[in-house]
């Protein structure tokens, strides 16, 4: 897409303004309903796909198949972040009432990361043709990792704080306690950080890790910037209520890895493919259709599988735990 500079700056404008509105909204300290979270959920998912469909009528099915590829990709990658957003909120014993606006300023700290990501990603692909190596490699390293992981049923309650944490809590010092939203307080005569600031600072840093995947998985998909950074702007806005909302499914999930492996292997093929077909290999590229078909496809039937995994399981729980109430004579008899 040819994308001017006023466009760019309207863009960037109307994003902010969606935010100032989740922020005032959400000012006050409060509990965040399942209800609040579903209005939320399905706003943002709908104002991301009138944007792709603005995309269509504007400037073709190309740019809008892009978008809404990279989008969907995004977003399941983000529901997989939100495993350690809950352990972070527990390890730092954040009160519900805060959560809500831990979560907005941490992901608006990750969408200010990623854009830098995003430019400098674009400008060496733009380059260097031969980076496409370099991401397709590591996609499918970051795939077989991912069912690595799986396999042995790791979990990561053993997250901890990163150095760039530890070197900011070391410099400034911290609060005991939390205090309202506030982020800076006056502790013997000292200015120190809050445990809010901190959280804060640990849900935006810990997402650019993960932007460490999903950035090679997007341009996997599209190498236009502007599509780059709106789809991921439309997935991160959208991740504090889906926070809320699926937080009790995100246990039930329990193939997701599996599911996130599979698109980051296919992606990660894609972009080989692109790649050898740019230094002048004729090999068959990928289509949009084809990768936004595969990933719906693989998050449709994870998602299935995982529900059903997860059902049958509880089932058989609930017939042992029959089984151990059961009185001694009658298994006897």
């Amino acid at each position: 897409m040819d994308v001017s500079v006023t466009l760019w700056v309207l863009t960037i404008v109307g994003l902010a303004a969606l935010i100032a509105v989740d922020f005032f909204i959400g000012r006050k300290p409060h509990d965040v309903s399942i209800k609040e979270a579903g209005i939320w959920t399905i706003v943002w998912i709908v104002l991301a796909a009138l944007f792709g469909l603005g995309l269509l009528v504007f400037s073709g099915g190309q740019p809008s198949g892009e978008f809404f590829a990279g989008f969907i990709t995004e977003k399941s990658l983000s529901v997989d972040n939100l495993f350690v957003f809950v352990l972070i909120m527990a390890k730092f014993s954040v009160p519900s009432q805060y959560q809500q606006r831990v979560l907005l300023v941490g992901v608006l700290i990750a969408l200010v990361l990623r854009a830098i990501f995003i430019a400098a990603g674009a400008a060496i692909l733009a380059s260097f043709a031969w980076v496409f190596y370099i991401f397709g490699a590591f996609l499918i390293y970051t795939a077989w990792k991912l069912i690595q992981e799986a396999r042995a049923d790791e979990s990561d309650e053993d997250w901890e704080e990163n150095k760039l944490l530890k070197a900011a809590e070391k410099r400034f010092g911290v609060a005991d306690r939390y205090h309202g939203t506030k982020l800076w307080i006056q502790q013997n005569g000292k200015r120190v950080m809050t445990p809010m600031l901190v959280v804060m600072l640990a849900i935006g840093t810990t997402d650019v890790l993960f932007a460490l995947d999903s950035i090679p998985a997007i341009f996997g998909l599209t190498q236009d910037p502007y599509i780059v950074f709106t789809a991921n702007a439309f997935a991160l806005m959208g991740l504090r209520q889906l926070y809320f909302l699926i937080g009790g499914l995100l246990r039930k999930l329990v193939h997701l890895s599996y599911g996130l492996s599979v698109i980051l292997g296919f992606i990660g093929v894609k972009l080989v493919l692109h790649a050898l077909h740019e230094s002048g290999v004729h090999v068959p590229e990928i289509s949009i259709p084809v990768s936004l078909g595969v990933i719906c496809a693989v998050l449709v039937v994870t998602t299935i599988t995982s529900l059903m995994a997860t059902k049958k399981q509880a089932a058989a729980e609930a017939a042992q735990k029959d089984d151990e109430g059961a009185p001694k004579d009658s298994i006897e008899a």
